[in-house]
């Protein structure tokens, strides 16, 4: 990839940063197609932030900005329009500037979570599901189960209170039973989906017990990194349908690409995200 004074820049925001995948699926894109842009990671913490996104948004060519972990809250604040979806959610993974030169805001996490589903052929139309977790992600994935047509979902997060004020929120845009779980418990659910962080790194604990899952069951790992974790070995050492979160990300690419003015690329990757699958996902998982 040739980077001349004409190219145009995206750059994604985290803290980490290391464990994303969004620069190497969306180079390739830009590469394969021969357009004149290119997305850089950026490691910002949280304090700094705001100030980071509004300096950034004067470059004339930072054509938009990727938002992940912890900061997709935050980053709210920023914003002078958002989409539904993430005022629903209180979050955005997706921040461009406007016409008028205000930042506008998009919540493409749960599109993407939806159309995994759909990728994989898992049920979620009718279905009691738990999500682990209520940060940004959690957010926007059970806005849109429940935008969808899900008919039960239980959240649950260790922090109290927490899942009780995302629950309210979601039954209160969607009218769909949303709830806060006591516990991490499984048993009862036809999906559950770990939206935490556990499974990242050597050591940590699993997000539920995979003992307690319903034979029928099947599993979501968001996560992007160490796929196959030990939550998505464990359940399909039951014999049970696990994934992994890669295919949450290739499903909201084309959102992203759309969002920010490349609706010729949208297309080619909706029609053919092969490449992607094989440049994401380990040979065991593909």
């Amino acid at each position: 990839m040739q980077i001349t004074g004409s190219t145009e820049l995206l750059m994604i925001i985290g803290d980490p940063i290391q464990q994303v995948r969004a620069p190497e699926v969306f180079n390739r894109v830009f590469r394969e197609a021969g357009v004149d842009a290119v997305l850089i990671p950026a490691w910002i913490q949280g304090r700094d932030v705001t100030g980071f996104v509004y300096s950034t948004f004067e470059m004339k060519n930072m054509r938009g900005m990727l938002v992940t972990i912890p900061h997709k809250v935050s980053v709210m604040g920023t914003l002078t329009s958002h989409d539904r979806l993430a005022g629903v959610a209180g979050a955005v993974n997706a921040v461009r500037r406007a016409e008028n030169g205000t930042l506008d805001g998009a919540f493409f996490d749960g599109l993407g979570f939806v159309g995994g589903l759909d990728h994989y052929n898992i049920a979620y139309v009718g279905k009691r599901i738990l999500i682990v977790g209520s940060g940004g992600s959690a957010s926007a994935i059970a806005a849109s189960l429940a935008d969808s047509g899900a008919a039960h979902i239980a959240l649950y997060d260790p922090v109290a209170g927490k899942a009780a004020e995302l629950a309210g929120r979601i039954h209160d845009a969607f009218g769909v039973p949303v709830v806060a779980a006591a516990s991490s418990d499984a048993a009862g659910f036809d999906l559950v989906v770990n939206a935490t962080p556990l499974g990242m790194n050597p050591g940590d604990a699993m997000p539920f017990d995979t003992d307690r899952l319903e034979s029928h069951a099947a599993v979501l790992d968001i996560l992007m990194k160490n796929q196959p974790t030990p939550l998505v070995r464990a359940v399909r050492a039951r014999g049970l349908q696990a994934e992994p979160g890669f295919e949450m990300l290739i499903q909201q690419t084309p959102y992203y690409l759309e969002f920010f003015g490349f609706a010729e690329l949208a297309r080619q990757v909706r029609a053919d995200a092969s490449s992607l699958r094989r440049l994401i996902y380990p040979p065991e998982l593909l």
